[in-house]
C-alpha cells in the first residue's frame, strides 16, 4: 500500500496532497495533454527516446524485452492513446491497468521499474519536444503514468496467488490451411478463463515475445485449451506457432484477459459477428450458450470469410447448428460461386434484423470489427452492449473521435482472432 500511495502521489512540483485520499483529476490532465500533443506526436519518436533513455541508464532492463522492439513500441503507443482518451473515466482506466499489471507479472516487471519508466518518460518528453513542452504538460504526463502504474501495481499484488505464467504442452497441431493452424494445449496447472477471453502466448522459438490469441471454446472438464492461429508473416509468433510448432512442444501462457464475455443473467438475445479466425471467439461463446441453455434466448451468428474454402471449422459449426435450435447462422462469403449478394458482413448484419435489443459480440480483422461497430451504433445499439476487446490493431472507433489525432495514428482494437 505504501508503494501504491507513492505512485498515486502527484509529480514533484505540484501543490496537491500526496495522502491516500488524493483524488486524481484525470479530466484536467487530459485537457492539458491534448492541448500539448503537437509537441510530442507522432508518438514513435517519443517512445524511441523513452526506451533509449531507459536502456542508457539501466542496461540490465534490455534483457526483459524481445530482440525486436517494434511490437513493444507499437503496444506502448496504443497504451498511451488509450490512457489519454480515457483519462476522464478513471474507473475504466483503473480496471484496464489492473488487468495489465496482472498480465505483466509474466514479463518480470517489478514496482521499481515504474519509477525507472517515469524518469525515462520525463527525459523523452524533453528530447522529443526539443525542450518546448512546458512544465505543466510534463507534470500532467507524469501524473497520468503514475496513476496507471498504481493500477498496475494493484493488479500485480492481487494476483500473487496465481502463477505469473502457465506452462503448457501442445497436445495437437493441425494445419487446416497452409497459413492456419489449430492448436490444443494442456497446462501443467489448472488454467482459469471464460468463453470470449484471450491469452498471450510465448513460443520458445521467440523468447520474451508474446502475442494474444482467443480461446476457441468454452472451458471443458479435460482442461485442454484450443487456439486458432493464422500466420500473418514470416519470423513472428504466428509463424512459429503455425509452421514451427509440433506436438510435445512447450509454450507459456499469460493469464486470461478480456471482457467480451456473456452476461451472468443472459437477459437478452445474442448477436455474434465474426470474421476469419475471429470465429474462435464466436465458437467459444456459442459453446457456453449451449451449456447454459437459457430458456427463450436466441443467438444469431454472422460468419464472414473470403471464400467458401475459408470455412475451416465447418464440422464444428454444423454440430452446433444441429444441437442448438435457437441458433441461426448466416455465412457471408466475399468471393466465388457462393458469394453473398449482400456484400460485406457489416451490410449483411444491417439488412437482416433489428438488433436494438441484443447484446453484440464482434471479432475479426480490424476493418471488419470497426465497420460492424459503426453500423450497429448507427442502428441504435448502445455502446455498452457492443463487446470487443481493445487488444491490437490500428483502427479508431467512433467513441474516440473527440481527440485531435495526428494523421495515421489510431487506437488499437481487436484483430482477427486477437492475433498479430
Amino acid at each position: 500500500m505504501r508503494l501504491r500511495d507513492q505512485l498515486l502521489a502527484p509529480a514533484r512540483g505540484t501543490q496537491r496532497t500526496s495522502s491516500p485520499a488524493y483524488a486524481y483529476d484525470g479530466a484536467a490532465d487530459q485537457q492539458i495533454i491534448v492541448e500539448n500533443l503537437a509537441a510530442v506526436t507522432p508518438f514513435g519518436e517519443l517512445i524511441a527516446h523513452l526506451y533509449d533513455a531507459m536502456f542508457e541508464r539501466h542496461p540490465y532492463l534490455r534483457q526483459l524485452f524481445p530482440d525486436s522492439m517494434e511490437f513493444q513500441k507499437a503496444h506502448l503507443e496504443r497504451a498511451f492513446w488509450y490512457l489519454i482518451e480515457h483519462l476522464h473515466q478513471p474507473d475504466e482506466v483503473t480496471a484496464f491497468c489492473t488487468q495489465l499489471g496482472r498480465d505483466h507479472r509474466k514479463l518480470g516487471v517489478r514496482p521499481v521499474h515504474f519509477r525507472v519508466f517515469e524518469s525515462a518518460l520525463a527525459e523523452a518528453l524533453y528530447r522529443c519536444s526539443g525542450g518546448r513542452i512546458d512544465e505543466e504538460a510534463e507534470r500532467a504526463w507524469l501524473r497520468m503514468v503514475r496513476f496507471a502504474a498504481a493500477g498496475m501495481v494493484a493488479g500485480s499484488n492481487s494476483a500473487l496467488a496465481e502463477p505469473p505464467a502457465w506452462h503448457g504442452t501442445v497436445t495437437s497441431h493441425q494445419l487446416r490451411r497452409p497459413d492456419l493452424a489449430v492448436l490444443r494445449v494442456r497446462t501443467a496447472e489448472p488454467y482459469p478463463y471464460q468463453a470470449g477471453q484471450y491469452a498471450t502466448l510465448e513460443s520458445p522459438l521467440l523468447p520474451h515475445t508474446w502475442r494474444p490469441y482467443t480461446f476457441a471454446g468454452a472451458p471443458t472438464p479435460d482442461g485442454e485449451l484450443e487456439f486458432h492461429i493464422r500466420r500473418t508473416g514470416p519470423n513472428g509468433v504466428s509463424d512459429a506457432l503455425t509452421l514451427g510448432t509440433r506436438v510435445g512442444d512447450r509454450l507459456r501462457l499469460g493469464p486470461a484477459q478480456g471482457t467480451a464475455t456473456l452476461d451472468d443473467d443472459l437477459g437478452r438475445d445474442v448477436l455474434i459477428v465474426a470474421g476469419g479466425t475471429g470465429w474462435a471467439t464466436g465458437r467459444a461463446l456459442l459453446e457456453e450458450l449451449a451449456q447454459r441453455r437459457a430458456p427463450g434466448r436466441r443467438a444469431h451468428l454472422f460468419l464472414g470469410v473470403r471464400t467458401a474454402e475459408d470455412l475451416y471449422d465447418a464440422s464444428v459449426l454444423a454440430r452446433l447448428e444441429n444441437r442448438c435450435p435457437w441458433l441461426r447462422v448466416v455465412p457471408v462469403i466475399d468471393e466465388g460461386p457462393r458469394a453473398s449478394a449482400e456484400g460485406s458482413v457489416a451490410e449483411a448484419v444491417a439488412r437482416q434484423g433489428d438488433w436494438s435489443d441484443h447484446v453484440a459480440y464482434v471479432s475479426g480483422p480490424p476493418a471488419m470489427v470497426t465497420a460492424v461497430v459503426w453500423r450497429l451504433s448507427g442502428l441504435g445499439l448502445p455502446a455498452d452492449r457492443i463487446r470487443h476487446d481493445p487488444v491490437a490493431g490500428m483502427v479508431p472507433l467512433p467513441s474516440h473521435a473527440h481527440l485531435p489525432r495526428p494523421t495515421g495514428q489510431a487506437v488499437g482494437h481487436m484483430t482477427e482472432g486477437v492475433q498479430v
